[in-house]
């Protein structure tokens, strides 16, 4: 069996146990991350692009070579390539995460617990909850289901249907680098700098797929492109604006306004033709990533197919080599 075969195989397996079980829920890699991100911090923070920018190398840096050399020592043994793609999908993946703090969210509103919806919040975004009545809450909720669609399903997917354990390691820790350090503060402004640009060079591809899957399953492609192609622009991230005006015309939302983040207001243009949500929206935007999260899983096994084959030394490294003809590593 080919790697290509096993790295898709295993892409599948990883989406399957997220959705089965969600994130680890003891000894996560990607909190032990976080735990070494803070400590490298304490030593090279300044308030400085250039030390942002150091940082980031070595975390991201490392990670990625880590995730090659796994994938280098074990595509020659198509159960172990298998597993370990797996244990690398399912370890980076957040959507069924995503979708049981949706649903928190919107159980806790249809409760009219107001107070614990706005403590709920911050497991979703930064956003300052404080004075959000319950339709200002399920529009932050919405607007972070579609956009964390995007970073915690879609993009460490497909980065791991192209390049494999690499990608998705690599993917993951500059996303959660960029959500730990690359905000707008008097603090992170330049430090966080690096980080957060690194993250926008890499979602741009995977923002733009996960719209475009948005409105093929919602079966409102030619809505959801219009308001795409119309309102992103008005957004200020260039991928989160793709990926919440689709989530906007897919279900027929008005989404975006002024959020306020401590002490940075933001204002994110207005995204679709809709009504603004309101608490009954929640259910239906988990939902529809729900189904996105399983397109993006299909796409990705065979972006693994084709990357692997379109690769002249990967068919000859599969084939054994001159010395090793017809011999199939795996």
């Amino acid at each position: 069996m080919s790697s290509a075969y096993t790295r898709a195989l295993g892409i599948l397996l990883g989406f399957a146990a997220d959705r089965l079980l969600g994130d680890p829920r003891r000894y996560h890699p990607v909190a032990g991350f976080g735990r070494t991100a803070s400590r490298l911090e304490q030593h090279l923070y300044a308030d400085s692009r250039q030390a942002g920018t150091a940082h980031t190398a070595v975390l991201v840096g490392t990670t990625t070579v880590l995730g090659l050399a796994v994938e280098r020592l074990t595509r020659r043994h198509p159960l172990l390539h298998t597993a370990v793609t797996a244990g690398a999908t399912w370890t980076v993946l957040g959507a069924r995460s995503l979708e049981r703090e949706a649903e928190a969210m919107a159980a806790l509103l249809e409760a009219k617990d107001i107070e614990g919806a706005r403590d709920r919040l911050g497991h979703l975004c930064a956003r300052d909850a404080t004075n959000l009545e319950a339709d200002e809450l399920a529009r932050a909720t919405v607007e972070s289901i579609a956009e964390n669609t995007s970073d915690a399903c879609v993009a460490p997917l497909l980065w791991g249907g192209l390049f494999g354990i690499p990608g998705l390691l690599g993917y993951r820790a500059a996303n959660t680098l960029d959500a730990m350090v690359g905000y707008h503060s008097p603090k992170y402004e330049n430090f966080g700098w690096a980080a957060a640009r690194l993250d926008d060079v890499l979602n741009l591809l995977p923002a733009r797929a996960c719209a475009l899957l948005t409105g093929l399953v919602a079966g409102r492609p030619r809505e959801t492109s219009r308001v795409w192609r119309r309102d992103a622009p008005k957004h200020p991230s260039p991928n989160a604006g793709p990926v919440e005006a689709a989530f906007a015309g897919a279900l027929d939302l008005t989404l975006g306004g002024t959020n306020t983040y401590g002490t940075y207001t933001e204002n994110r243009g207005t995204l679709g033709d809709g009504s603004p949500p309101t608490v009954p929206d929640i259910r239906r935007t988990a939902t529809l990533a729900r189904r996105v999260g399983v397109a993006a899983a299909g796409v990705a096994a065979l972006a693994a197919l084709l990357a692997r084959r379109a690769t002249p030394a990967s068919r000859h490294a599969e084939r054994g080599g001159a010395g090793r003809k017809g011999e199939l590593w795996g």
